[in-house]
């Protein structure tokens, strides 16, 4: 019998460090002889902290929102007495949360010590490797992943075996492999999770990259603001190079090698390839021109392949399984699993994992089991501030590169933020494109003037200042931005803007023309009232930050509109439902 105890970044920042440590203080306290161990994120992150209690037959109990103050039951009921303490177990309706997956990248997270090597061994881990080194040429590799018509899962979506082939094509001794960990859009975790779970799925699907491309070293690119993931890479590749899965003349061959870890500072831009490269070299993170592309002249002008996490840990499963068994999988054009953070609005938030092609609808209501509070399904905002917003009318749609594209959004790395009917979309919109300008590294005149500018009329609108014309020059700033920038950045960047433009454009005329906000959400379009269902209680008054409330006790009060600073304390504090805002 065991206890594993989930400590991925969700878990410990609900509490599963001091979890753990009260499980390990009451078994030690009753003397028993049951390890207390660590595992990553499984998912399901709205039921953190997340304890499994592993029987001697391998058979798991799952308990859910396990705060240190209810170790000590399932201690004593479980581990003691060997009775289920049902009142803590996940919910059959929960569980439906995982069992509606199919998971290939998130196969091992959750469920193996991502500090124990020997747990990712016995799950048939390095086995890939040993296979493509011992057994295969790098051209049956690039074939095979060919086969499985695996596409990069860090936004663009473009085939892993041509950037590989190509980079193998290219003319020179020294390659690189390198791994874009810098995940940077708001809301995404996906590569997070995959790091602190189960790096040894990276590790392994670099090395066996490295090999069909001709690298012998590989570059891991993470962003520094993750040092859970940094920390529990570093232990796996020690523990890779330990076993000799890493380093020199991997089985006994000619092959050799290896993977250093770069922190990166956090810049969002860096996401694009020759940013990154930039930033590895020492210099500031900005793109250059292509051609030449990274696969002829990239890390010190060598030939240089660059894939992100979530793409590298689909490799093993696809070289133990065969490319043919993942293009099963999804749909013709968009083959295999994809990884979507789900977040936002959503009962369930968390890391789903399912095949392309599946209906927006199934993911955000079969999985993610709908709105919170059961209000109305709004839009869901895809590929983060590079994405744009799909509607709900158009929630059936499928989920993957050519019918999401379709829509003005696109797949990107797979976040998924969903919004409800409270959800303002210029102020969404307004929201991004603050994120992105910020973002900009300035190389280009378009992207560092041009969001700018247009975040300067996205705020006036908010505020009830927009002017008639105001969506036009939107419409037109951003075509020109997304003509005339270097990189992905600025010329996705606008996208957020075109999409809510394209389906909620009704909000930007109210906000411009009558002055409201149809989500009744931007703070300055706001007018609180007191309705004559007012008893007079008082409280509202009592709360109210500059006394802009006035009434006698048990009549009707009001609000003085001119002192009213519409911070809502007032429709808060109200028992009876009698503040209204509009």
């Amino acid at each position: 019998m065991k206890v594993v105890v989930g400590q991925g970044s969700c878990g410990v920042a609900t509490g599963a460090k001091k979890t753990a440590a009260e499980f390990e203080s009451q078994i030690k306290e009753k003397g028993l002889n049951i390890a207390v161990e660590k595992t990553g994120c499984i998912g399901t992150c709205y039921l953190e902290p997340i304890v499994d209690v592993y029987d001697d037959d391998g058979n798991i109990t799952r308990y859910v929102k396990v705060q240190p103050g209810k170790v000590a039951e399932i201690v004593e009921k479980h581990l003691v007495s060997g009775e289920v303490a049902g009142n803590l177990e996940i919910s059959d309706i929960d569980k439906t949360f995982i069992d509606k997956q199919k998971r290939i990248v998130l196969r091992n997270c959750g469920l193996i010590n991502p500090e124990a090597i020997d747990e990712y061994i016995a799950t048939g881990g390095y086995e890939a490797t040993k296979k493509v080194i011992t057994s295969m040429t790098p051209e049956e590799v690039i074939e095979e992943i060919k086969i499985s018509g695996l596409r990069g899962r860090g936004g663009a979506g473009f085939p892993t075996w041509f950037k590989w082939n190509a980079a193998k094509s290219s003319p020179g001794k020294v390659k690189y492999m390198v791994c874009n960990a810098d995940e940077g859009d708001p809301g995404a975790f996906m590569d997070r999770s995959v790091l602190e779970g189960d790096p040894h799925s990276l590790i392994e699907g670099m090395i066996i990259g490295g090999f069909a491309m001709g690298a012998t070293e590989g570059v891991i690119y993470v962003r520094a603001e993750y040092p859970l993931a940094i920390q529990r890479l570093e232990i796996a590749m020690s523990q890779a190079r330990e076993k000799g899965f890493l380093g020199k003349n991997l089985f006994g061959t000619d092959f050799s090698f290896d993977l250093r870890i770069k922190a990166g500072a956090g810049a969002f831009v860096c996401g694009e390839e020759t940013a990154l490269i930039a930033s590895l070299e020492g210099e500031r993170g900005m793109p250059r021109l292509k051609p030449p592309f990274p696969a002829q002249k990239g890390y010190w002008q060598k030939p240089t392949n660059i894939n992100n996490v979530e793409t590298f840990a689909n490799v093993p499963w696809i070289i133990a399984n065969g490319g043919a068994a993942f293009g099963a999988m999804g749909t013709p054009q968009s083959k295999g699993t994809k990884v979507f953070a789900l977040a936002g609005k959503i009962k369930k938030g968390g890391l789903v994992e399912v095949p392309m092609g599946l209906p927006l609808k199934d993911v955000i209501y079969g999985i993610g089991d709908g709105i919170k509070n059961d209000k109305a399904f709004k839009a869901v905002q895809m590929g983060g501030p590079s994405g744009g917003c799909i509607p709900a009318e158009l929630i059936d749609t499928p989920v993957d590169y050519e019918n999401i594209n379709k829509t003005g959004a696109i797949v990107g790395s797979g976040g998924m933020i969903v919004m409800d009917e409270t959800t303002c979309m210029v102020d969404m919109a307004r929201y991004f494109l603050d994120f992105t300008r910020k973002e900009s590294c300035g190389k280009c005149n378009y992207c560092r003037v041009g969001t700018k500018r247009m975040l300067e009329i996205l705020e006036r609108i908010t505020i009830g200042e927009g002017k008639d014309g105001d969506i036009e020059l939107l419409e037109e700033l951003a075509q020109k931005i997304k003509d005339g920038s270097m990189c992905g950045l600025g010329q996705t960047a606008p996208n957020p803007v075109l999409t809510t433009i394209k389906y909620f454009r009704n909000e930007y005329e109210d906000h411009i023309y009558n002055k409201k906000c149809t989500a009744k959400s931007c703070k300055e379009l706001l007018t609180f009232t007191i309705t004559d269902k007012c008893i007079g209680c008082t409280l509202c008054s009592k709360k109210c930050p500059v006394n802009a409330i006035s009434g006698e006790v048990k009549k009707m009060h009001v609000i003085d509109q001119n002192t009213c600073i519409k911070c809502g304390k007032c429709e808060e504090t109200c028992k009876f439902g009698a503040i209204i805002r509009d």
